[in-house]
């Protein structure tokens, strides 16, 4: 059965840690927007705010990865992970996530993931952030995190990693078995 999965988020939600568990569990292949923009940003030698910058006045930057999910989302058996690809593939994700978390706790995970300073982490992610959704709503008139795109909303902060992975699995596990039984 082909399953096209995309799980969005803001920064430190849990996107990556989630969607890689979940499309081990079930055997899915797993595509990161994130990863790709990090890794254009370590290949310009700039960090990810310095980065996000240049992003703001060459849309072509975030037009680049959106193409590349949705090609990686058209072949299918994917879970996708970035804060847009909800967005990109609303329209043929069959189910699309949205993770979330309170900015504080992302705001800790950012920090021990970068074993960074928390004060430092705090002032990057609202700038990023900012930057972020000011380009989505340039670019394509969107804003990734308007609940009514989504199937499944998550605070990942309730739950353990193992927990929430849980719960993802079978929420998937459901769709798939509804969808069977009525198509």
């Amino acid at each position: 059965m082909n399953l096209i999965i995309a799980i969005s988020g803001p920064a430190g939600s849990g996107k990556t840690t989630y969607a890689k568990k979940l499309a081990e569990e079930l055997g899915l292949r797993y595509i990161s927007a994130g990863q790709l923009f990090r890794r254009m940003a370590n290949e310009k030698g700039m960090s990810l705010v310095e980065f996000s910058r240049i992003a703001e006045k060459n849309y072509e930057i975030d037009k680049e990865i959106d193409k590349r999910t949705l090609e990686e989302a058209k072949r299918g058996n994917v879970i996708l992970d970035g804060r847009l690809t909800a967005w990109v593939t609303k329209d043929i994700a069959d189910l699309k996530i949205l993770l979330t978390a309170p900015l504080e706790v992302r705001v800790k995970r950012i920090a021990n993931r970068d074993k960074k300073d928390y004060n430092e982490v705090f002032k990057e992610t609202v700038e990023r952030e900012r930057s972020e959704l000011k380009r989505y709503k340039e670019i394509y008139g969107a804003n990734p995190y308007e609940l009514s795109l989504y199937d499944v909303v998550l605070n990942t902060s309730k739950f353990t990693i193992d927990a929430a992975v849980r719960i993802l699995k079978k929420i998937v596990e459901e769709y798939v078995a509804s969808r069977t039984s009525t198509g």
